[in-house]
């Protein structure tokens, strides 16, 4: 009985690729190149389409901005000229104010010099005094007599004030034609003022003593003086008199109260004869 022989199969070295891989590879790279072929040209329009819009946008945004910025302006101007129409009516005002305030100072200076304000004068009698101080509010009474040599001394100062301070009457009275009233106001020193305010006594200036008690003193000591007795309007520091920095390095002169002979009146002068 013969045996079949098996058949002897081999394995070949290299293996041989069929027709259809070649084409499948082609076919790929054709479809990859088309894609991005397509892909490129749907960018373009995207992108020329983003650009438009962004152009679109920025001239959006321009005109509103040049709106607002024209809204903004014309604000501005009617604000600037509301603002020039009200400087320009306070301006007004305030000249209407001060042309009034002019006039009535005016009034008020020719009412003053009326009354005998603006001048140092001697008046006649006691009875005139009351006729005086009645008529002014503020009023400086120099009560004098013809042989106290400051008195003199007083004169000189007192004139210089009254045409320097119109508000403030300035009169003398001779003590010696006014008896009643010297005793009635308890005059007892020459020279002695009289500060009378409103009618009423507000205060005395017996002597020199408050003004640095020398014969030398200044005309701008007296006028503090009166000043804080609110008798004159003073524009100083009554804190401290005008000669407060030479009082350090200079003396006053005192001088000793003599009675004035047969009188009764204390002399704030060194002599009687003067």
């Amino acid at each position: 009985m013969t045996s079949a022989i098996p058949r002897r199969t081999s394995t070949p070295l290299l293996a041989v690729p069929s027709r259809a891989e070649p084409c499948r590879a082609v076919q790929c790279n054709l479809r990859y190149h088309r894609a991005c072929i397509a892909a490129t040209r749907f960018k373009q329009p995207l992108e020329v389409m983003a650009s438009q819009s962004m152009d679109i946008v920025a001239k959006v945004l321009e005109q509103q901005v040049l709106q607002s910025a024209r809204l903004v302006e014309e604000q501005l101007d009617a604000e600037l000229e509301k603002l020039d129409r009200l400087d320009e009516d306070e301006l007004e005002k305030l000249k209407e104010r001060r042309l009034e305030a002019l006039k009535k100072a005016q009034k008020q200076k020719q009412e003053w010099l009326s009354k005998g304000h603006g001048e140092y004068r001697e008046i006649p009698s006691e009875k005139d005094f009351f006729a005086e101080v009645k008529e002014s509010k503020n009023v400086v009474c120099h009560f004098y007599r013809d042989s106290t040599f400051r008195c003199k001394i007083l004169d000189k100062h007192l004139a210089i004030l009254a045409k320097k301070h119109l508000e403030t009457k300035f009169i003398k009275l001779n003590v010696e034609k006014a008896p009643f009233l010297t005793e009635r106001l308890r005059i007892k020193i020459i020279p002695t003022m009289a500060l009378v305010k409103d009618g009423k006594t507000k205060d005395y200036v017996v002597g020199f003593t408050d003004l640095g008690n020398t014969d030398e003193f200044s005309t701008e000591m007296l006028e503090w003086r009166l000043g804080c007795s609110d008798i004159i309007n003073y524009s100083g520091n009554l804190l401290e008199p005008p000669t407060a920095a030479q009082k350090s390095s200079s003396k006053f002169t005192k001088v000793d109260k003599k009675t004035i002979r047969g009188k009764g009146y204390d002399s704030d002068s060194e002599s009687d004869d003067d």
